[in-house]
């Protein structure tokens, strides 16, 4: 989700040479729908190793059909075979088990049922989900291409799965596994009373037995991967996210920076974990907000001292990773006016006069891609701070300067631009499965 910390308002609009610019960089884009063409654009950012795409908010559908598009090119053209995604990892592998046609993994409850539901539960997923489904039907099985979460939220679904894991190759382990984490099972659906109880409370911490549990597995990996070694790794992600979340709802109440940054530390780790697990030639996209897979360094986020996935990537790949925002105007947006209240679809309000935002509207130009990151005369440009929006899960209009602007320094925050002048509203899924989707269906299972 977007930072809200802000500067002051900067109150100065781009330069007319800079919207010039842009406006003479600029590649006009087809419609995403038109997947080939639109991906086709993309082809030159196929060398890195990981690539990661943004999105203005959490409820465009154009951002996730641009996406799409330009994850199939990347898969099919040029050897991408992870999609990384900001969402929990317990319900990503749902959508794993889906396109790999493997057989679903147990869980306590549904999958995507935790608010936001609409950011993952959308049609737009499922038609990228389907066509992953097909594309991996034709592949050996070490081959095909997998979908993961990244996210730290799901203590209750990963402690299952942890136990779950070893009901089934240790007993024994899965007995004293029970011992360890049964500190965090009675808060394990409202973690968050957990941590509250622990930093203002004075409950003692479940931090040493995650930690001892974590270290189990891992002392034990060469006799668990004799056995199967997907479901060890799987286990061990879900017991590294039990140990993050326990930190994670404990430093909620200690400070947004430092939880902040757990999180996307927590995010970036899980992925540096899936390239190494898939071995030489692995490649990753990944799915995140704006907020994320921007260099942080490069935002009002990391002056007052927030890190994120792309600041870290950035670190440990270098030039091999490309870093792809997205931004729009108007339209409309799936969002919430309070966080855990219904979804709304609410209008979108036109970009302040010194935001980036208006910059890109002010070419005129419809639907582009603005690529600078071999192009050094747009990118000083482009290094003249303004304001950037980003809409999270929650959009309030009324309070749109303060909630979801903040300052950035576009050519260092990102290596490329896609935009839309206007945009749509993802379309929510139901709890039902529709008529003839297979039994593996992702959604409402």
């Amino acid at each position: 989700m977007a930072n809200a910390a802000l500067h002051d308002p900067i109150g100065r609009k781009a330069p007319a040479d800079l919207v010039a610019a842009l406006r003479r960089h600029a590649e006009p884009l087809p419609p995403p729908d038109r997947v080939d063409e639109f991906g086709s654009f993309f082809d030159r950012f196929g060398d890195a190793r990981v690539v990661l795409l943004g999105e203005a908010t959490h409820g465009t559908s154009e951002f996730y059909r641009a996406r799409g598009a330009i994850t199939r090119r990347l898969i099919e053209r040029h050897g991408f075979n992870i999609v990384a995604v900001e969402a929990d990892w317990p319900d990503a592998a749902q959508i794993d088990d889906y396109v790999r046609h493997q057989a679903p993994r147990p869980r306590r409850g549904d999958s995507f049922v935790r608010f936001p539901t609409w950011t993952w539960r959308n049609t737009e997923v499922l038609q990228f989900a389907d066509w992953m489904r097909g594309h991996n039907a034709a592949l050996a099985e070490a081959q095909r291409v997998s979908f993961h979460g990244l996210d730290v939220y799901s203590l209750s679904e990963s402690i299952h799965a942890v136990l779950t894991y070893l009901d089934k190759v240790d007993p024994a382990a899965a007995a004293d596994a029970r011992h360890r984490y049964g500190c965090l099972t009675p808060w394990q659906d409202e973690p968050a009373h957990y941590g509250r109880a622990v930093v203002h409370g004075g409950r003692p911490s479940c931090e040493d037995r995650a930690i001892a549990q974590l270290r189990e597995l891992l002392v034990h990996r060469l006799e668990y991967l004799a056995g199967d070694g997907e479901a060890w790794f799987d286990a061990v992600q879900n017991a590294r996210i039990v140990r993050a979340a326990e930190r994670y709802y404990r430093a909620m109440y200690r400070s947004s920076t430092e939880s902040w940054n757990l999180r996307d530390r927590h995010m970036f780790e899980t992925l540096q974990a899936l390239l190494a697990h898939r071995g030489d030639g692995a490649k990753a996209v990944v799915w995140a907000h704006n907020s994320h897979v921007g260099n942080a360094a490069a935002t009002a986020m990391g002056w007052q001292g927030e890190f994120n996935i792309g600041e870290l990537c950035r670190m440990a790949h270098g030039d091999d990773v490309v870093s792809i925002g997205f931004g729009t105007d108007t339209g409309t947006v799936a969002a919430a006016s309070d966080w855990g209240a219904d979804m709304q679809i609410k209008t979108v309000q036109p970009a302040r006069p010194d935001s980036y935002e208006h910059a890109f509207r002010s070419t005129g130009l419809v639907r582009t891609l603005t690529d600078w990151h071999r192009n050094p005369a747009l990118a000083e440009l482009l290094r003249e701070p303004l304001l950037e929006r980003a809409i999270g899960v929650v959009y309030r209009p009324e309070t749109e300067r303060l909630s979801h602007y903040f300052e950035a320094v576009l050519a260092e925050q990102f290596d490329a631009w896609v935009w839309f002048e206007q945009t749509t509203a993802v379309t929510p899924l139901g709890h039902e499965r529709p008529h003839g989707a297979p039994e593996t269906w992702p959604f409402g299972l």
